[in-house]
């Protein structure tokens, strides 16, 4: 499945570089509603949320309330999840949350699983330089994705994998980390992070992999058409 990506930072829609740099803004929220219309799911990210420096909650809402949508960035509290999933949010995504200094935090992800049900969990593992990075990508931790997967499964129904190090650079991702993730967890994988060509989406098909899409879409690289009528099976 391909699911287009909807990240948000400062009231507009944006896509950044290795989450830093803002290298282009999107449409209004109903021209991006309308541009995805032909996709079953969204994924909305908070990206002021996630560095806690602010939010952008009535955006959230707009697009929970009006798609199927995952939705993601200071997700750190069970209160919060249960907000977003009244607004519409069919899943949550948790990263920062899921883990602490000392590795994972499972009293919370097992709280929070407890209070949503874990089939509405989506875990962030989000990877620069081999390690789990947190805080919107500003910090790194001392885990490495595929060595904590199996510990994270009984909370979660899969997983959101960005390879960091190539996220937004049109570069293409890294193959053969998603291979090793792959290996490491039965559950749902959604691969995000440079996937800039058809042939990237076809191997992670192939391997069971969803490919969630960012600058590819917004800069035409890939054809949405093109994308929409894959996901249709056409």
């Amino acid at each position: 499945m391909i699911i287009p990506c909807i990240d948000l930072m400062g009231g507009k829609v944006v896509q950044l570089v290795q989450g830093r740099e803002k290298a282009l803004e999107g449409g209004t929220p109903e021209e991006m509603l309308a541009r995805f219309a032909a996709f079953p799911w969204i994924q909305v990210i908070d990206l002021d949320a996630a560095i806690g420096g602010g939010s952008n909650d009535e955006m959230v809402e707009f697009f929970a309330a009006r798609a199927a949508t995952r939705v993601g960035g200071g997700v750190r509290t069970v209160e919060r999840a249960k907000k977003l999933l009244c607004q519409g949010a069919r899943k949550v995504i948790v990263g920062t949350a899921a883990f602490h200094a000392g590795g994972i935090h499972d009293a919370f992800l097992r709280e929070l699983a407890q209070a949503i049900g874990g089939d509405r969990v989506v875990i962030a593992v989000d990877s620069r330089e081999g390690r789990i990075v947190v805080k919107g990508w500003r910090e790194s931790t001392a885990l490495a994705a595929e060595e904590v997967l199996s510990q994270l499964e009984p909370y979660c129904s899969g997983f959101l994998c960005t390879y960091v190090d190539k996220e937004g650079m049109l570069a293409g991702t890294d193959l053969e980390w998603f291979r090793r993730l792959r290996r490491a967890t039965a559950l749902e994988l959604t691969a995000a992070g440079g996937i800039t060509t058809l042939e990237e989406i076809a191997e992670l098909a192939r391997l069971g992999i969803h490919a969630a899409l960012g600058m590819a879409i917004y800069t035409g690289r890939l054809d949405l058409a093109e994308l929409a009528a894959r996901n249709a099976g056409r």
